[in-house]
C-alpha cells in the first residue's frame, strides 16, 4: 500500500471514528449554538487531538504509557463520568442568554474569544484522554492497515495523520451544518436541544460513572 493510499484509507476510519453521535457529539453541537463556529470547532480539535495523542503512542508502540493510562482505567473512566455529568447539569440549569444582536441572532457569538475557544479545546480533550481504551483501538487499526513486515515509524505517523484528518473533516462538517441551521432556530427550540443535550450528557456520565465502579 502506498504513502498515499494508507493516508486517505486512514482518513476514511477517521470519519467513521468520529461519525457517531455520542457525548462529545452532543457537545459539539450545542457549543456550536451557543458559542458558534469558533466554540465548536475548538471541540472537534480537542477530539481530534487526544484521538491523536492515543493514536501516537499505540504507533510508536511505547507500551510502558499504554499500560499505565489501561491499569487507571477505572479512575479515568470515573474522572470522565463527572465531568460528563458536571457539564449535563450545567446545562440543564444554564438559562437561555439574551439575544443582543438586534435580531440576526449573531450576539452571542461576539461574546466568544479565544479564552472561550481555548477552555472549550482543554475541556474536549480532557474528556477524551479520560478513555485510554482508544489505545487499544488504534492498535486494532495499525495491525489491520499496515502489517508487520511493512510497519515503520513513517508508516505509523501517515496513519495517525489520516485518522487526524477524518477526524477533524467530519468535525468541520458537523459545525458547519449546525452553523448554517442555528439561524433557523428559534428560541424555544434552542432551549428544547440545551435540555436534551443536558439530559443526555448527564446520562453518558451515569454510564461512565457505573463502569468506573
Amino acid at each position: 500500500m502506498s504513502t498515499t493510499s494508507l493516508f486517505l484509507t486512514a482518513a476514511g476510519v477517521g470519519l467513521a471514528i468520529a461519525a457517531p453521535v455520542g457525548p462529545m457529539g452532543m457537545l459539539c453541537i450545542r457549543r456550536t449554538l451557543t458559542g458558534g463556529p469558533r466554540a465548536g470547532l475548538a471541540i472537534g480539535f480537542g477530539i481530534a487531538s487526544g484521538d491523536a495523542f492515543y493514536g501516537l503512542i499505540a504507533a510508536l508502540g511505547l507500551v510502558g504509557i499504554s499500560q499505565f493510562m489501561l491499569a487507571y482505567d477505572r479512575p479515568l473512566h470515573l474522572l470522565a463520568g463527572l465531568f460528563l455529568l458536571y457539564l449535563g447539569v450545567r446545562t440543564l440549569l444554564q438559562k437561555p442568554p439574551a439575544d443582543t444582536s438586534n435580531g440576526n441572532g449573531d450576539g452571542r457569538l461576539a461574546q466568544v474569544g479565544r479564552a472561550g475557544a481555548l477552555r472549550a479545546y482543554a475541556s474536549a480533550l480532557l474528556l477524551t484522554l479520560t478513555n485510554p481504551q482508544t489505545v487499544i483501538m488504534f492498535a486494532a487499526l495499525f495491525t489491520t492497515l499496515a502489517p508487520r513486515g511493512a510497519f515503520s515509524p513513517a508508516i505509523a505517523l501517515t496513519t495517525v495523520g489520516g485518522v487526524f484528518v477524518g477526524s477533524i473533516a467530519w468535525w468541520c462538517f458537523l459545525v458547519t451544518v449546525v452553523s448554517l441551521a442555528r439561524h433557523a432556530i428559534g428560541a424555544r427550540l434552542r432551549v428544547a436541544i440545551d435540555r436534551v443535550v443536558g439530559l443526555t450528557l448527564a446520562a453518558f456520565g451515569v454510564v461512565e460513572i457505573r463502569r468506573a465502579l
